[in-house]
C-alpha cells in the first residue's frame, strides 16, 4: 500500500527527530516531515479514528488496515489548540488527498514548538515492510512510503 504525503516539505529520518517517543520509533516506524506549507491532507483513503481535541494529531486507518498517526510538531499538545483547525470529524471517512487540519506555522514557533510533523506508522505488528519512497522535497500527493502488510494482517482484513 502507498502512503502519500500529507503536506509539503522537507523528509526528515525519523531518527533525527528531537523527541525520543518518535526517534527511537516507541510509537511505530515513518518518516517526518519540516512543513514549507501549513494543510495536512489525507495519505490515504480510510477513516478518522481519533482526532485529538487540541486538533494536532489525527490517527487514521486505510482501506486496507494500515494504521498511522500524522503528529503535528513537537509538545504542541501545550498549545491546546491555538493555531489548528480540523477541517474533519473523527468517525468520518476520507479519501486521498482531502484536507484534514490546517495549522499556523508562525504560532507553533512562537509558542516555542518545532513545526516538524510526523507521519507513523502504529500498526508495526501488523506490517513486514516499510520503505521509502520519493524525493527529500515533498509537495502534497508525492509518493512517501510503500507499507506491505504481513500475510496475517491482510487475511485479518479481508475476513472484517
Amino acid at each position: 500500500m502507498i502512503i502519500y504525503s500529507p503536506l509539503e516539505g522537507e523528509r526528515v529520518d525519523l531518527g533525527d527527530v528531537d523527541d525520543p517517543a518518535f526517534s527511537k520509533k516507541m510509537l511505530g516506524d515513518g518518516v517526518a516531515i519540516r512543513p514549507t506549507g501549513n494543510l495536512v491532507s489525507a495519505p490515504f483513503s480510510g477513516g478518522v479514528v481519533s482526532l485529538f481535541p487540541t486538533k494536532h494529531a489525527i490517527g487514521l486507518v486505510s482501506d486496507a488496515g494500515v494504521e498511522a498517526l500524522i503528529h503535528i510538531g513537537l509538545d504542541t499538545v501545550a498549545m491546546n489548540g491555538d493555531g489548528f483547525e480540523a477541517h474533519i470529524l473523527q468517525g468520518q471517512r476520507v479519501t486521498a488527498g482531502q484536507p484534514l487540519v490546517t495549522f499556523n506555522t508562525e504560532k507553533i514557533i512562537a509558542a516555542g514548538c518545532d513545526p516538524i510533523t510526523l507521519i507513523v506508522i502504529t500498526n508495526m505488528r501488523d506490517v513486514s515492510e516499510i520503505v521509502q519512497l520519493g524525493a527529500t522535497e515533498l509537495a502534497t500527493g508525492d509518493r512517501l512510503l510503500e507499507v506491505t502488510l504481513s500475510d496475517d494482517a491482510s487475511s485479518r482484513q479481508v475476513e472484517s
